[in-house]
């Protein structure tokens, strides 16, 4: 079964022995995979990869051997169509309904879908439970939870092709992988911009006091200068949670580079997807270890070079939906609060793990809206050059 695939999987350079090919075998013969395409996919990666730094290779290969295998209808026609509908006001944001959705897993999601497929009878829509749009549910398209299985809309449910045809661990290749030395090299351009102490003259200068020497005909003559005081404070703001999961490496390398750099002062928050009325001091967005970002856009003066890491990957209505409860007068929808910043903070830059989305206007929307707002470069090697060379050309 799939030999080809195997001999495949072998000349593109994964390490793919016997063994664990016959594992594979026996784990389909089980039906571990769920009879889904995307449950083959996952079980293949899962025993026949390694290391995450071939999630890559494996993603591409898995794509060029199975995408022209035509794919089963997952929903009836007629789902699609009450799918379809556009002309339907925007149901209110939930926020305890939303951090629900977010707790679960995809396992899930997925047994919770097949469920609603049995059970669904007619269209629902701005609702929280059954399939529809423009609500909280975590099944259709055009709604406002945070999480959940797309289903109808600009490209219908995402299955297993899809997500290998992403490539979303693309960062992770070992031939183009940031390690923390590398980052360290990069952010140390930062360090070195830091400027002189208004103090007196007491630190030895060689190159003065050669030049002065030479022009003295030998007598030596000793200059000092003033000290360089570590001047630059740095605020970086990281998303988390979600398809940032995916990086969760490369965001650790650049964490620890950051922090080891030794800047003279150094903030970090978190966020999920986008900035809004919180901030948070700890990855797993806990509401308890939270600080209001009104405080902080109020004591962290403007001269903070400002770091923003994230893949810019969400719903346009997650950037400009006005979110239920804002006051008025005050910034009402993520996109306000990142103008906020933009004005406080000049010397800001955007650092992308990934690539700007290919499957269609819609997902590629917030990435565009954000890339205008700030100088956007790739977490690469490359990308960190550039970025810190634009923060200080500031």
């Amino acid at each position: 079964m799939f030999e080809e695939f195997l001999f495949l999987l072998r000349r593109s350079g994964l390490n793919v022995s016997l063994t664990e090919w016959m594992s594979l075998i026996e784990a389909l013969n089980k039906g571990l995979h769920g009879s889904s395409f995307t449950g083959f996919y996952h079980l293949c990666r899962a025993l026949l990869v390694k290391s995450e730094a071939e999630f890559d290779l494996f993603d591409r290969i898995f794509l060029a051997y199975f995408q022209k295998i035509p794919l089963e209808q997952e929903v009836s026609q007629e789902l699609l169509d009450w799918l379809g509908c556009k002309d339907i006001p925007m149901g209110l944001y939930d926020e305890q309904q939303a951090e629900w959705n977010e707790s679960l897993s995809d396992a899930e999601l997925e047994t919770m879908l097949r469920e609603r497929r049995g059970e669904q009878r007619e269209q629902h829509n701005r609702g929280s439970y059954w399939i529809g749009t423009h609500g909280m549910s975590v099944f259709g398209n055009t709604g406002l939870s945070p999480r959940g299985i797309r289903v109808g809309g600009d490209k219908g449910y995402r299955r297993a092709i899809r997500v290998a045809g992403e490539r979303r661990f693309r960062d992770f290749r070992e031939d183009s992988t940031l390690d923390l030395r590398q980052f360290q090299l990069a952010l140390k351009r930062l360090r070195q911009y830091s400027g002189t102490a208004n103090l007196p003259a007491t630190e030895f200068d060689v190159d003065d006091t050669i030049q002065h020497t030479a022009k003295n005909a030998g007598r030596l003559t000793v200059k000092y200068r003033r000290p360089r005081q570590n001047t630059i404070k740095v605020l970086l703001l990281i998303d988390s949670g979600g398809s940032m999961d995916y990086y969760t490496q490369l965001i650790s390398a650049l964490f620890q580079a950051v922090s080891k750099t030794h800047f003279h002062d150094l903030k970090t928050y978190y966020f999920h997807n986008c900035i809004y009325t919180k901030l948070y001091t700890d990855p797993t967005i806990d509401p308890r270890k939270s600080v209001p970002t009104e405080w902080l856009l109020s004591n962290l003066s403007g001269d903070y070079k400002t770091i923003f890491v994230g893949d810019a990957q969400m719903a346009p209505y997650e950037l400009k939906g006005k979110y239920h409860g804002s006051q008025e007068g005050k910034p009402s929808s993520g996109l306000d609060w990142l103008y906020l910043f933009r004005d406080r903070y000049r010397y800001a830059v955007w650092f992308n793990p990934g690539e700007r989305p290919d499957w269609g206007e819609y997902w590629s929307q917030s990435y565009d809206m954000i890339a205008k707002l700030f100088p956007m470069f790739p977490l690469t090697l490359d990308g960190l050059e550039e970025g810190m060379k634009k923060l200080l050309a500031h």
